[in-house]
């Protein structure tokens, strides 16, 4: 079942003849909007509900102030997030997911899914 869904999406996405410059600049796009280290731990706090700043860094093991902001500009830049100023006393910022970063989500469960099949893999407990 899993095969004939893979080639589905495939039939669906590669072209024909393949392009394998296209496939490459499409991976490298998605990679440079994805990539790195703590943008998808990001992704992931935001959508668990962590809308403040402070939050989201505390849930985050290991990123510094500096890199959680610079991160976030940068998917805000990207569409990714929103950052909305809620104007009261004193003014606060919060963060959400855009619907456009919602349309990924079911490749974050995969990839969710594929990193823990991987870990036991390397335990030596997976088939």
């Amino acid at each position: 079942m899993e095969t004939e869904k893979t080639i589905q999406i495939a039939t669906e996405v590669l072209s024909n003849p393949r392009n394998q410059k296209e496939e490459v600049q499409a991976l490298q796009d998605t990679l440079y909007v994805l990539g790195g280290k703590w943008k998808l731990p990001i992704i992931n706090s935001i959508c668990n509900g962590n809308k403040r700043f402070r939050d989201i860094e505390r849930s985050i093991p290991g990123i510094t102030t500096r890199m959680l902001s610079k991160e976030l500009k940068e998917m805000t830049a990207n569409q990714l997030i929103k950052r909305t100023v809620i104007d009261d006393t004193p003014v606060s910022i919060e963060y959400t997911s855009t619907e456009y970063c919602q349309s990924f989500g079911g490749i974050i469960l995969e990839m969710i899914r594929w990193g823990k099949s991987h870990r036991q893999r390397l335990k030596g407990t997976a088939d």
